[in-house]
Parts: structure tokens; sequence; C-alpha cells
């Protein structure tokens, strides 16, 4: 997998996130790839955890955006927000 398409796929990614999570998800373009690529690894890690990923394959592009989802909601909590 390319740089580039891993760029163009976080982005997507981290966009369906922050528009699904309710409440206002400020954050810069460059913030919201490494959401998304960020919501990729963890979806990655988790499915390996649960036996659904061999080890190298990458995660699915609904199970991506679950983990973005994880990653705003530990970032909220983190950090106060609601």
């Amino acid at each position: 997998m390319s740089l580039a398409y891993t760029i163009i796929i976080g982005f997507f990614v981290g966009v369906i996130a922050r528009f699904t999570y309710p409440g206002p998800q400020p954050m810069s373009w460059i913030w919201t790839i490494l959401l998304g690529v960020g919501g990729a690894i963890v979806a990655g890690w988790g499915g390996q955890a649960l036996g659904l990923y061999e080890p190298g394959e990458p995660a699915s592009f609904v199970s991506s955006i679950i983990g973005a989802l994880v990653l705003l909601f530990i970032y909220n909590r983190m950090t106060g927000k609601k």
C-alpha cells in the first residue's frame, strides 16, 4: 500500500468518524488524516486480538472507522470533553 493511498483512505475514515461522533470535533485536516490512519491501526490490532485478521492483513474500511471512533472517545474522555 502506498503512502498516498494511506493518506487518502485515512482522510475519508477520519472525516466519517468525525461526522459520526456526537458533538463538534474541531481539528485540522492533518489531524483528521492521522485520526483515520490511527483508527486503522487500532482496528488492525483489535482484529488480530479477536482473531478476525491475520498479522499483516489490513483492517477493513468499516472497522477503521470504528477504530477512529474509539480514538475520539478516548481523546474526549482524557481531555474532559463530552
